[in-house]
């Protein structure tokens, strides 16, 4: 087993590699890529530094889309969760902006669904009170941007679905409403609840294909994908997130005995 896997069990991998160099995903072998990327908002992840220019982080995330868009096979799918806009350090509109990079890349699009997170935080700033002067608009909204590589039909994997009638029906209706996730619960800055990739999987791939994580944190995206009988790739830079995906991978999703399992890492 490589250095760099922390984690093989099952059809699910944890990879403790940078997303920009490591060698550990083969070409055109990802069905469905689903993240959530740092969203340079200043939030204090362990390894990541989250306050980039934007400039710098929008090239940033030029390179690591060039990099997905690689691995994605012909008819792969891409759910990117993002903000509608960013506000810390400035306006800016950066689900259209990343939309664009994405294209820019080579992706192509199919759609956009809203998520209605329904929990905006409390304000302490609203730019100025009852006036017209300076006010701010703050939507408790983010989106999740659905690419894909060359063809939207899919016609690898086991053409086996496992999404019922009325999932179907609700899911393809592009809002979806639901709680986000808590911080302190999963012991991780940015988590997403698991409702996001439990549907972003049963909507977009078949039984049995390969879901990657670029950015996997906590771990909820391989979870989700273990549970739904797909296999699951997750990529994290950070070594105390990978302790925490597995853990939570053996908790949560009884992935495997402790007692019987010994793995590269503990």
């Amino acid at each position: 087993m490589s250095e760099k896997m922390f984690y093989n069990y099952k059809g699910i991998k944890i990879i403790n590699d940078d997303i920009l160099t490591t060698k550990e995903v083969d070409t055109n072998s990802i069905d469905l890529i689903i993240t959530s990327p740092p969203y340079n908002v200043d939030i204090k992840y362990n390894a990541h530094d989250d306050k980039l220019s934007y400039e710098e982080y929008l090239e940033f995330t030029r390179k690591w889309l060039k990099r997905c868009y690689g691995w994605l096979k012909d008819d792969g799918r891409f759910c990117f969760n993002i903000p509608l806009d960013k506000n810390k350090g400035g306006q800016q509109s950066m689900g259209a902006d990343l939309t664009i990079s994405a294209k820019e890349i080579g992706f192509k699009y199919h759609s956009t669904i809203i998520w209605n997170e329904g929990n905006i935080s409390r304000r302490t700033a609203w730019g100025s009170w009852l006036s017209a002067s300076a006010p701010y608009v703050i939507a408790p909204v983010e989106l999740i941007v659905i690419l894909y590589k060359n063809r939207w039909k899919k016609t690898s994997g086991s053409k086996e679905s496992d999404i019922t009638k009325k999932e179907f029906m609700e899911w393809t209706n592009g809002l979806w409403t639901f709680s986000g996730e808590s911080k302190k619960r999963v012991g991780h800055p940015a988590p997403f609840p698991k409702e996001l990739p439990n549907r972003c999987i049963k909507l977009f791939s078949f039984v049995g294909d390969i879901v990657l994580d670029p950015f996997m944190g906590s771990g909820t995206t391989l979870i989700t994908s273990y549970k739904n009988n797909r296999k699951g790739i997750g990529i994290e830079i950070d070594e105390s997130y990978c302790k925490l995906a597995k853990k939570r991978l053996i908790n949560e999703a009884k992935i495997e005995d402790q007692n019987l399992f010994e793995v590269n890492k503990t």
